[in-house]
């Protein structure tokens, strides 16, 4: 264990997390809601740090993020744990471990060996990713530092649901987050995912303030969240707060873990969806897990920009940030890998 970083000590040995959005008070002896910081003797610690339950060299379009480095590779990582309790989640095994099964598996590395083995594995960033990376804090900052100064970018893939000062805390080593807006709708984060909608709203407002380069995912699940008043509000919030260069990734649902009894997306709700972000003015629009190629288009001339098969980029005309045929800027971070990547 190590001594969490952003608390507070209360009276009566109580101590409040300052970590996310769910700003626990936590008696001694016990958990947050997290499962991995725990209050021993009126000082609060991290359960999690160095315990990597997930090590891969993805590529960072697995993240997934089309317009920041593509075809570069993320070094993913990931401890067990995470602030939502989504009875939807693919990676359920590792992210509700510490909660359903009092566990905490995961092997100890330094954050100076993970930074080593990103760059042997030739990984132009290192991704907290996998399960939610604000429950690990204190070790991704730390990794991520080390990151910075070995030439590696960072990346959060998260639910969005951290408090204002981790973000600030963060943001001078954090360079792109893919951030999962699961639902507009209040009652559905608060009854079913146990957060709140609010807070990852104002920190997505936050991270487009603070320079993080943002890409947003929806995962569309049929009966939940395919409400098409509700996936265009979701479409507006991210035009008129975000910009309509963010990208919008809507990812098609398999039945997984707790939610087993729904068939997945139909590709016509896809459709649909995406025809609702255009309407908003959303200009990049990916649709995922399906056998359709998400190339990346100009938004101005039409032309295919980054053609894509499946996470593989055969091929990406963007240069110098436009559109070699038109001179449209293309959002995103474009720039020559070549001169990017630690040797």
């Amino acid at each position: 264990m190590i001594e969490a970083l952003l608390y507070e000590k209360l009276p009566n040995n109580r101590v409040r997390c300052r970590l996310c959005a769910h700003q626990c008070v936590i008696s001694e002896g016990r958990l947050g809601v997290c499962k991995v910081r725990k209050n021993d003797e009126g000082s609060l610690y991290s359960l999690v740090y160095g315990r990597t339950i997930s090590q891969h060299a993805d590529p960072v379009e697995k993240k997934p993020l089309y317009h920041f480095f593509p075809g570069s590779k993320a070094y993913s990582i990931a401890t067990p744990g995470c602030n939502f309790h989504c009875p939807w989640c693919q990676n359920w095994q590792i992210s509700q471990m510490p909660r359903e099964q009092d566990f905490i598996a995961g092997r100890q590395f330094r954050p100076e060996e993970i930074v080593s083995l990103a760059i042997m594995s030739g990984s132009h960033s290192i991704a907290y990713t996998y399960t939610e990376p604000t429950i690990f804090f204190e070790y991704a900052f730390e990794i991520a530092q080390l990151a910075h100064a070995a030439g590696l970018m960072n990346i959060f893939v998260t639910n969005g649901y951290m408090s204002p000062l981790m973000l600030e805390t963060m943001h001078p080593y954090l360079d792109a987050a893919n951030v999962d807006l699961k639902c507009f709708s209040k009652d559905l984060y608060r009854t079913t995912i146990e957060g709140g909608l609010q807070a990852v709203l104002d920190n997505l407002i936050l991270m487009k303030r603070l320079g993080i380069w943002l890409e947003i995912t929806t995962l569309i699940i049929p009966g939940l969240n395919d409400d098409p008043d509700e996936l265009g509000q979701a479409a507006e919030f991210i035009a008129q707060n975000l910009g309509t260069d963010t990208p919008w990734h809507l990812s098609r649902f398999f039945p997984a873990y707790k939610m087993i009894d729904r068939p997945p997306t139909p590709l016509s709700t896809l459709a649909r969806a995406r025809e609702i972000g255009a309407r908003a003015g959303l200009r990049y629009i990916y649709v995922g897990n399906v056998q359709e190629e998400p190339d990346t288009l100009c938004p101005q001339c039409g032309e295919i920009l980054v053609r894509r098969r499946g996470y593989r980029i055969m091929e990406n005309r963007v240069r110098y940030g436009r559109c070699p045929e038109c001179g449209e800027p293309i959002a995103g971070v474009w720039a020559d890998l070549r001169h990017l990547v630690p040797t």
